[in-house]
């Protein structure tokens, strides 16, 4: 199941459990795991991209390392909340995880990245440690706010 539905994704895990959140990008996969209650997000792993076959490998040893029981992807959608290309990219990404058997919630990253960046300027982080970990941040920003959104209904 892929949705953008935050009621049917909760649905789906009425016992709540770890969710694994992705920022997909054109080079990197940032990624961020939640509590099984549903109440904070952490950054976890970098994954620097190479063949879809082989990320997705990294992803699925990751899953089953953290008993992941659902994915929250970050849907890079226009200001206006019109898709674009890397929207229609990241829904393919997800269509291409349907075989993995765990819900699939796209959340709106609209201003994640934004957001993170700003938060890492304020801490008077160097140009390239931003770089580092934006990926991973900005996935931890995208699950944050769906864990939030699902816990409030």
């Amino acid at each position: 199941m892929i949705t953008e539905d935050r009621a049917a994704y909760r649905e789906v895990l009425p016992e709540g459990g770890r969710l694994l959140g992705l920022d997909v990008g054109t080079k990197t996969i940032g990624t961020a795991l939640c509590d099984a209650g549903w109440s904070y997000a952490s950054p976890a792993e970098l994954i620097r991209r190479t063949k879809f076959t082989a990320d997705k490998a990294l992803l699925v040893a990751l899953i089953a390392a953290q008993s992941v029981k659902g994915l929250v992807i970050g849907l890079p959608l226009n200001l206006d909340g019109s898709d674009s290309p890397r929207t229609q990219s990241t829904r393919a990404f997800a269509r291409n995880l349907m075989d993995l058997n765990l819900p699939i919630l796209l959340w709106d990253e609209r201003w994640s990245t934004q957001a993170v960046e700003r938060q890492m300027i304020a801490e008077d982080l160097s140009r390239a440690k931003r770089a580092e970990r934006v990926d991973k941040l900005a996935a931890s920003y995208i699950l944050q706010g769906a864990i939030d959104g699902l816990v409030s209904g």
